[in-house]
């Protein structure tokens, strides 16, 4: 199929998608735990990542290389490799398996889709809107069930060329050294415990609003979610009680309460870890601001002050509405504690001064940098993904291009080449 064909297949999914904005809020609301903002503005978020696949598909890029000898065409380009895998979590299950989705079968490749057991409508929905737009049957494939049991086929199965996994650090190593048993590409994109960096000349406001977005939003339970709020001394005491004040005023319960920014967690089990990580930290000093009880799978929205790194909640990541503001001494300080952990997704810095954001921003171990931004940002275009335990491999535009297609080389000589005697 050209990409003229294919560009109008994708652009029809796109406007489907799109169209059924309205119908399908409700479901993935209920589905995800999500609010009704959230999960509307998902479905429009996932149109519009297709539109940037199709935009892909005239830039998949080849080119001529400079012979080295006489009378050859020597050239690159790239190939689909065949049959691409994606795993997707519970917590975006639409754009994280669009995303891996439409990129892939933008690049020339049939696709199967592992939704999360805790969100197997979305994939449902997703298949529907392809089918519907005329895309050639057997290009999608839905494929619900237990992880456990579909991912080890998945991967052992020699037709599946690549796996792109988003989920838990515990899992997605766990896949990855059995993709590196079959000798299969993969992708991962895994946890995180994203820091925001808060220097003394930074716009407090501004800072305050994005450290809030980025800790609750859903829950805190997003990969980009703000964990780690690192706040220079001068400004500590300030910032602890304006964001203190700010919690307790978020509005927590039925999602279905357009009120609610905060609403239920995928379990009620994971209530029992959020306890383990504050009792951890308040017996070894930690000051718990705000919150700290659940009403079912309702967490409230929570707040820790004066965290260290010889507490549990510095290093873990915790998937749920509960960051910790640690101080730092300096912007040097800072910088030591932002890269004091296993994670390294995304991070944010907030300052005035350029200059000394240009200096820390390459210093952050971490896949993004955001300087006085969120740590909770995504483009469709810029290369997604992290560094350390929080993956490999990178999504979107043409990165994610790159991941689904094979690099080839090709010689054509159309003069003879001299050889030494034999």
């Amino acid at each position: 199929m050209g990409p003229e064909a294919k560009e109008v297949i994708l652009l029809k999914a796109a406007d489907i998608l799109e169209k059924s904005a309205d119908k399908f809020t409700k479901i993935f609301s209920q589905e995800s735990g999500s609010c009704l903002m959230k999960a509307r503005g998902e479905i429009v978020n996932s149109a519009n990542i297709i539109r940037s696949a199709a935009g892909e598909i005239r830039r998949i890029p080849g080119g001529v290389i400079p012979a080295e000898m006489g009378g050859e065409l020597s050239y690159w380009i790239r190939q689909p490799l065949g049959v691409v895998a994606g795993i997707s979590p519970f917590n975006f299950p639409v754009v994280l398996a669009i995303t891996k989705a439409a990129f892939a079968i933008a690049a020339g490749n049939a696709f199967i889709l592992k939704p999360s057991s805790d969100t197997p409508v979305s994939g449902v929905i997703i298949a529907e809107a392809f089918d519907q737009a005329g895309l050639p049957k057997g290009l999608f494939s839905s494929l619900p069930g237990k992880g456990s049991e579909i991912g080890d086929k998945l991967i052992e199965d020699p037709r599946v060329r690549m796996i792109s996994f988003t989920g838990s650090t515990k899992v997605g190593m766990q896949l990855g050294a059995k993709a590196a048993q079959h000798h299969k590409r993969f992708t991962l994109e895994m946890g995180g415990k994203n820091p925001l960096i808060v220097l003394k000349d930074a716009d407090m406001d501004q800072a305050l609003n994005t450290a809030l977005f980025g800790a609750f939003y859903h829950q805190g339970q997003i990969c980009m979610a703000t964990g780690r709020i690192i706040v220079e001394e001068p400004v500590y005491d300030e910032f602890c009680e304006k964001l203190a004040a700010r919690v307790r005023k978020l509005k927590w319960g039925n999602i279905e309460d357009p009120q609610n920014f905060v609403g239920p967690l995928i379990h009620e089990e994971h209530c029992a870890f959020l306890d383990e990580l504050i009792k951890d930290a308040v017996d070894k000093g930690a000051v718990l601001m705000c919150g700290g009880t659940h009403k079912g799978a309702y967490y409230e929205p929570s707040l820790l002050k004066d965290v260290t790194p010889e507490m549990r909640v510095f290093h873990e990541e915790c998937f749920g509405p509960l960051p910790s503001i640690i101080k730092a001494k300096d912007p040097e300080d800072a910088l030591r504690l932002c890269n004091l952990n296993q994670y390294g997704l995304t991070s944010a810095l907030f300052t005035k001064d350029l200059a000394l954001a240009m200096k820390l921003a390459p210093k952050m171990e971490s896949g993004m940098v955001h300087v006085n931004d969120s740590t909770v940002m995504g483009s469709r275009q810029a290369p997604f993904g992290g560094v350390k335990n929080s993956g490999m491999g990178r999504e979107g535009g043409h990165f994610s291009i790159e991941e689904y297609t094979e690099l080839k080389w090709i010689a054509i000589r159309y003069e003879n080449r001299g050889f030494p005697p034999m």
